[in-house]
This record gives C-alpha cells, structure tokens and sequence, in this order.
C-alpha cells in the first residue's frame, strides 16, 4: 500500500472517531454524571490510541471508530439493563 493511501485511510479514521465522539457527548441525555465522566475518559483515550495507531499503521486507524463505537453501545445497553438508564 502506497504511503499517501495508508494516511488517507488515516484520515478517514480520525473524521470517523470525531462523529463517534458527538455520541459519547451526548450521552449525557442518558448516562449519569459520573458514568459520563468514565465515558469521555474512555473517549480520550481512544484518542490516545488513535494517534499511536496513525503512527504506526495510519491504514489500520479505521478500527480505532469501530471499537469505540461498540464500547459506546455496549456501555449504554449494560448500564441500561443494570441501572435503569433510560432517557
């Protein structure tokens, strides 16, 4: 793979990782304001990861959203289910 193709890839990672981001803020609709924190925490994080992954291997940096995106969705569903949250 060409180097200008792997950081376009790159690039298309980090624009996907800032939409996952408008979903972790605004879950405070649902989440309380301690599991909120935990979550943007865990949203700051991954753009730890992101970055490092861009380094590396900016072609693989679309995976970084998709992991996001099901922690998000898991997070909600089990705190859902074991603590109420509802909107």
């Amino acid at each position: 793979m060409s180097p200008a193709l792997a950081r376009t890839l790159g690039v298309i990672g980090l624009l996907l990782y800032m939409g996952v981001g408008f979903f972790y803020l605004s879950s405070g609709l649902v989440v309380p304001g301690v599991a909120l924190i935990i979550l943007w925490l865990v949203w700051l994080g991954g753009i730890w990861l992101l970055l490092r992954v861009f380094k590396r291997r900016p072609e693989l940096t679309f995976l970084v959203p998709l992991g996001a995106t099901a922690f998000w969705f898991l997070y909600l569903t089990v705190g859902g289910a074991l603590f109420g949250w509802t909107p």
